[in-house]
């Protein structure tokens, strides 16, 4: 079940000290507790821009977020609330508000940098925070966004250039909202008016290019383009004329605000709840509050050791934690249902191989629903490993159950036989029918005991082999027989014991079937599920490729137009290569069925191991070439 957190106050998430970044343990504590879907909401700007009360606006609440009074930048790191989404059900809001750029007082200005590239790897939405208007000088305050080609990987290996993994950037940076704060002017271009949209893509235009000065003045313009294919802008008047407010917002009534302030507050709140997407990663892979914690943990001690944080190796170590607590879950989930419902003994196998193949289907959904990247089926595998050893020591307990049972209603049913053995009364004339008699009546008796289960047949079996040495006893000392008739009745006798040792045998042949046909099924169901998730997987892949290449398209007709052909030419080339992935997408990329047929053959070993006779693995020899 899928859990919410909700914070009474905002906490550190990461301390940004002089030295290095420390994430703060309690932090990631609270976001363990997390396993709902998260939206993350960041937010990045100069300091002393009023950052902190948009963020308390989206909590719902005046105050939480320190606001601050002076030219001292309050908020130090990224600070985190988390509350649950009020219009997204079971998924959590996680609002990271970051410490102000551009302080004076730091001693490493790339610091800023840093905080910039988390808010940009750990949001779903980040909103750039400023004043006044959207010019040259606010642009160039936005240079964080040209750095980070060198602070973010997309790829553990390294590019063939700068482009090609910066072009990766589209697939999992957040949406883009720029909130210029203090807003005066009237949003119209020659005359005409336009929208809040409007107004930012025409300051994002590029300036023809005639000296350095102008190329560096287009890059943060240009990256902003290439790397946030979503972005919108809100505009706030000033919140009120009266100076004095201004300086303590968060005990401002709402009725001294101004009017179209308030309005457009409530129209960025609305517009945040309403489209901010949940945080995803490459392919679509969900990131919830514990995965959040686990990524704040690996991309800050990246940045501690030096290195650049690549999301490729981040996800995979993501995958490999929570492929593990995948393996656990669905374990944990058949082991709990199967000793919950199993009444022992079964009256049957296939009674337990039912039950068995009904909650290996629900642990291998779960483990489905909790996993990804598993690229090789190596975690599938334990799970398949796990669930046989705990049906084979559930066919244990089945047995062990039975034969306790068998015996003690033979005990039971044959007291009267055993007593009179002890007491002589069949060594008398005529004494070995009444012993016949008395067993049969007592194997009658038997039979109709309900639920005995799979060891019913081999315990009647045993104790017949017990009374052997009685019986023959018995009839060897019965005189009212002639010696031929003796002989004939020790022959009955063979004759039985070898019948109920046939029919033992046929009944362990019959289970072994039952076993081997169980073990297809389990086989086929694990490669089933995976097919689809697979295919999901292409799905999603699929989707992100063509998100992609749709950004891409609209960007180059925009360099058209605005007549930058080089940069048009540079699009193009990318535009090619995602074209020809979408295509060998669509005409089922060799790749994923190589990695199927990977974990359908690390299956099929598994399977093979559970069972001593390989000839009877033909069927399933057959069902993996098929796969």
């Amino acid at each position: 079940m899928a859990t919410e957190f909700t914070m009474k106050a905002p906490m550190c998430l990461v301390e940004n000290r002089k030295e290095q970044m420390i994430v703060n343990p309690k932090a990631l504590e609270i976001l363990n507790q997390i396993s709902q879907p998260v939206v993350v909401v960041a937010i990045v700007g100069l300091y002393r821009t009023g950052k902190s009360y948009l963020m308390n606006r989206l909590a719902g609440q005046k105050h939480g977020f320190p606001l601050g009074s002076t030219v001292e930048s309050e908020t130090k790191g990224i600070w985190m609330w988390c509350v649950p989404h009020p219009s997204k059900p079971n998924h959590t809001l996680v609002l990271l508000d970051t410490e102000g750029l551009g302080d004076v007082e730091k001693g490493d200005p790339k610091n800023d940098s840093w905080i910039f590239a988390l808010a940009v790897l750990l949001s779903s939405t980040l909103v750039y925070n400023s004043l006044g208007t959207i010019n040259h000088q606010a642009l160039e305050q936005l240079h964080f966004v040209t750095e980070l080609t060198e602070l973010i990987r997309a790829r553990s290996s390294p590019p063939s250039d700068e482009v090609e993994d910066s072009a990766e950037f589209v697939s999992f940076f957040p949406d883009f909202v720029w909130a210029v704060r203090d807003f005066t002017l009237e949003l119209n271009v020659k005359g005409q008016p336009i929208t809040e949209d409007e107004y930012l893509e025409n300051a994002l235009k590029l300036i023809p290019e005639t000296n350095a000065r102008i190329q560096n003045s287009n890059k943060p313009r240009k990256c902003i383009r290439y790397f946030f294919p979503e972005r919108k802008c809100f505009v706030f008047e000033w919140p009120t004329n009266d100076k004095n407010l201004l300086v303590h917002m968060d005990k401002v009534p709402e009725d001294k605000l101004e009017l179209n302030f308030k309005v457009q507050s409530e129209k960025f709140c609305s517009y945040i709840f309403t489209h901010g997407k949940t945080k995803t990663l490459r392919q679509g892979i969900i990131v919830t509050g514990n995965r959040l914690g686990s990524l704040v943990q690996m991309y800050v001690d990246a940045i501690n050791s030096g290195a650049v944080p690549c999301l490729e190796n981040a996800v995979t170590t993501l995958a490999q934690r929570e492929n593990a607590a995948a393996v656990r879950k669905a374990a944990e989930l058949y082991s709990r249902q199967m000793a919950q419902r199993l009444v022992l003994p079964t009256a049957t196998l296939q009674e337990l191989l039912d039950l068995h193949a009904a909650w290996e289907r629900e642990a291998v959904a779960v483990f489905m629903a909790h996993s990804f990247k598993d690229d090789n089926g190596e975690f599938q595998k334990n799970l398949l490993e796990t669930t046989e050893q705990k049906k084979k020591e559930f066919l244990l307990q089945n047995e062990e159950a039975s034969v306790k049972y068998c015996q003690a209603e033979l005990k039971r049913l044959s007291e009267f036989l055993m007593e009179s053995i002890s007491r002589g009364v069949f060594f008398a004339p005529g004494g070995h029918n009444l012993y016949l008699e008395a067993r049969k009546k007592v194997e009658e008796e038997y039979e109709l005991v309900p639920r005995k289960g799979v060891k019913a047949t081999e315990v009647l079996q045993i104790f017949l082999q017990s009374q052997a040495a009685a019986e023959n006893s018995i009839l060897q000392a019965d005189k009212a027989l002639t010696d031929g008739e003796k002989a004939l009745a020790a022959e009955e006798a063979k004759r039985e014991a070898a019948e109920k040792e046939r029919e033992v045998l046929r009944q362990r042949e019959q289970e072994m079937q039952q076993k081997m046909e169980a073990q297809e099924r389990s086989f086929q169901e694990n490669i089933a599920q995976l097919k689809e998730k697979m295919e999901r997987e292409k799905e999603d892949l699929l989707r992100e490729k063509e998100r992609k290449l749709k950004h891409k398209q609209k960007a180059q007709k925009d360099m058209l137009t605005e007549g930058f052909k080089k940069e048009a030419d540079m699009l193009n080339k990318e535009i090619n290569r995602l074209t020809e992935e979408i295509k060998a997408i669509k005409n089922q990329e060799q790749g994923q069925y190589s990695a199927l047929l990977l974990t359908a053959g690390a299956l099929f070993g598994t399977v093979m191991n559970t069972l001593p006779n390989a000839d009877i693995l033909r069927p399933l020899r057959v069902t993996l070439r098929k796969v």
